[in-house]
């Protein structure tokens, strides 16, 4: 088809005229549905060969609409800076959205530089913001201002009020909740604030709801464009199914498969389900001839947590999953279907992120973007009409070193054709940045470092990702002025939490192991020494080191803080003895619902500057505690806890570390 052929085809799809249309004619479409999965991994759908366990028939029809990418990858190996990206057009590196806290208390609007690392690590990471600014475009607004309903149904995890859905260009956003997934459980009861499941259905699922308020919307929508956004809470944690279902993938889990978890299996179906029922509504309205329909995942697969005695699921035969920066963590399912442009069944090797979708579909609908607006993703038209497309590289900015399975140290890739180099900030000797290098084609699970052999392939991606994080101006970690070598012990990097007892048994175990076979099962991941130590509490936004019986806890972002589950109900007391050269002031915060953050409560607290000293606070709580945090002034220097006692009317809780 000739160029203007191929435009003028393209109009006439998208509703467009040459000639003036009367003002009071709606607009003729075509609608847009974003379906996004939380955690959904590469391999954990049918889509393309990789599982025997999991069934995802309706996905399956969503491919045979449209066109199935093989390579497409979210912007970042967690959620909240994926979310950013789709709405945005831009890159986390960018915004500076770069870890999944937008449920916090705390309002951050900008990425800062960090201020402090142990000296075990080489470098100090940035501080991200918890919410994703409003005066951002969005696509929701884009397609607000051209005419389009638009509506939010599901997860959101950029921020609460005043940065929810409807501040961002969204009219309807159900259940209107901040949190990082669904509240309490998929099974009701739930305990979204201000929503219910339906009386008729005592143990409805949540994405049977989701996909219920979802039908509505474009039932009520049907003669004019919609932008519906459901983004699904599944399959992120907490890890419960439909008991059914479950029973239905115990009978037919194999031990042998490296995908073998009933309940993860049964999450998936429901997922499934919902988006059946999706598509079945828009062939019962007759929208599916003008409708985009996206689906995608916000990361790689779960392979930390524990379900069933395993982990959630495999993304073999790619390396690494959620939170790494490797294949697993980035390379998620992806299917576009644009009626009249893409082929039915066919298939994208092309290389496309999560920062494409919003100036893709801006050209899909001939919109142009606002003054001034800018994307860091490219219009991928080309590659949905079966055409090459160009672009030199894409670039995934990530730096954080949660401690998962095959984790980095802070680091940001380059994706070029067959070649990804990663970039280890500061990992090198005397402070300079360390590389891996990967052909993918060859070596899929990532296990040939091809750095040392391909230096000038090095040099070259390498100089991209200067000019891509000169260009975002990302705020990048910078050298630990505190780096120890004596106490760095790289034998650790990429291992899963497990128990180590001191560095020279470290060392000497990682000398005995055996070379990494490749894309091997994922087992259960241990826990720390210090974790162990630490009896339950979770570090966050610090580092926490037990040694001696003394927990030192060491900033890395703005509100350090200890956490564990009460399991009482208040009023109670909270006592602990604490250290600090530099004191400060801190907080007990209470969390009713583990993710009800909207329903938090906090009383101060302030730790004097010097040596050992007794902290009280009460908590005039009178109902569960649910989570409890112990805020602590770690942000510039590190503060020791002896031990934490909880009094609640009952028994009391003490932790002595």
């Amino acid at each position: 088809m000739k160029p203007t052929l191929l435009l003028l085809a393209l109009l006439s799809f998208c509703g467009l005229r040459a000639a003036p249309v009367a003002a009071a004619e709606p607009p003729l479409g075509p609608n847009v549905l974003f379906i996004l999965a939380d955690d959904l991994g590469w391999a954990d759908t049918t889509l393309y060969g990789h599982t025997k366990f999991y069934q995802t028939p309706n996905l399956e029809r969503l491919a045979q609409r449209g066109m199935l990418f093989t390579r497409a990858y979210s912007a970042s190996p967690l959620c909240s800076p994926t979310r950013s990206a789709i709405l945005t057009g831009l890159s986390p590196a960018r915004t500076g959205i770069t870890s999944p806290n937008g449920h916090v208390p705390q309002v951050v609007l900008e990425a800062t530089p960090g201020t402090a690392a142990p000296p075990n690590k080489h470098a100090i990471m940035p501080q991200p913001p918890t919410r994703l600014k409003t005066d951002y475009p969005t696509l929701a607004k884009s397609l607000k201002a051209a005419g389009y309903a638009t509506g939010h149904f599901g997860k959101w995890h950029l921020g609460p009020e005043p940065y929810s859905p409807l501040q961002q260009g969204f009219d309807v956003d159900v259940p209107h909740w901040p949190g990082p997934g669904p509240a309490g459980s998929y099974v009701a009861p739930w305990r979204f604030k201000d929503f219910d499941h339906d009386p008729a259905v005592p143990s409805q699922h949540i994405e049977d709801r989701m996909a219920k308020e979802a039908v509505a919307f474009m039932e009520k929508h049907r003669a004019r464009p919609f932008y519906l956004n459901y983004w699904m809470f599944s399959v992120h944690a907490p890890f419960d199914a439909k008991p059914a279902l479950i029973e239905k993938y115990r009978a037919r889990a194999n031990p042998a498969d490296a995908q073998h978890c009933p309940t993860y299996a049964a999450m998936v179906e429901s997922m499934d389900d919902a988006i059946g029922t999706l598509l079945d509504t828009l062939d019962r309205l007759q929208l599916a001839e003008r409708t985009i329909i996206v689906f995608t995942s916000d990361n790689g697969g779960n392979m930390y947590s524990e379900v069933d005695g395993t982990v959630p699921t495999s993304n073999r035969p790619l390396r690494g999953g959620k939170a790494t920066v490797f294949e697993g963590g980035t390379r998620v399912p992806g299917v576009v279907v644009l009626p009249g442009v893409t082929a039915p069944g066919s298939r994208s090797e092309a290389i496309i992120q999560s920062e494409d979708y919003y100036p893709t579909l801006l050209a899909a609908l001939a919109l142009k973007p606002a003054a001034g607006q800018r994307f860091d993703g490219v219009s991928i038209l080309p590659a949905l009409r079966g055409q090459p497309l160009a672009r030199e590289a894409t670039f995934a900015y990530f730096p954080h070193e949660p401690g998962v399975p095959d984790w980095l140290p802070p680091a940001v890739v380059a994706h070029s054709g067959d070649w990804k180099l990663i970039r280890i900030f500061h990992g090198g000797e005397k402070g300079a940045h360390r590389h891996l290098l990967f052909n993918l084609r060859d070596d899929l699970g990532e296990r040939n470092n091809l750095a040392a052999r391909e230096p000038a392939r090095v040099q070259q991606l390498d100089a991209l990702i200067g000019k891509f994080l000169a260009d975002t101006k990302a705020v990048v970690p910078i050298p630990n002025p505190k780096f120890d070598p004596a106490k760095y012990q790289p034998e650790l990097e990429g291992q899963a939490e497990r128990k180590v007892k001191g560095a020279k048994a470290a060392k000497k175990a990682a000398a005995k192991a055996p070379a990494p076979a490749p894309a091997p099962v994922p087992a259960p991941a241990a826990k720390t020494e210090s974790a162990d130590l630490l009896q339950g509490w979770k570090a966050r936004g610090c580092d926490a080191v037990v040694k001696d019986g003394v927990v030192t806890v060491t900033g890395q972002g703005s509100a350090p803080f200890l956490g564990v589950g009460a399991g009482v109900s208040g009023p109670a007391t909270v006592k602990f003895r604490a250290r600090s050269a530099a004191g400060g002031s801190g907080k007990i915060e209470w969390l009713p619902a583990a993710t009800a953050i909207a329903d938090a409560k906090s009383v101060p607290f302030t730790i004097a500057p010097g040596d050992w000293q007794e902290v009280t606070v009460s908590i005039p709580a009178t109902g569960p505690l649910g989570i409890l945090r112990l805020y602590l002034p770690a942000q510039k220097q590190p503060v020791e806890v002896d031990w934490v006692e909880l009094k609640p009317e009952g028994k009391p809780r003490r932790w002595n570390f």
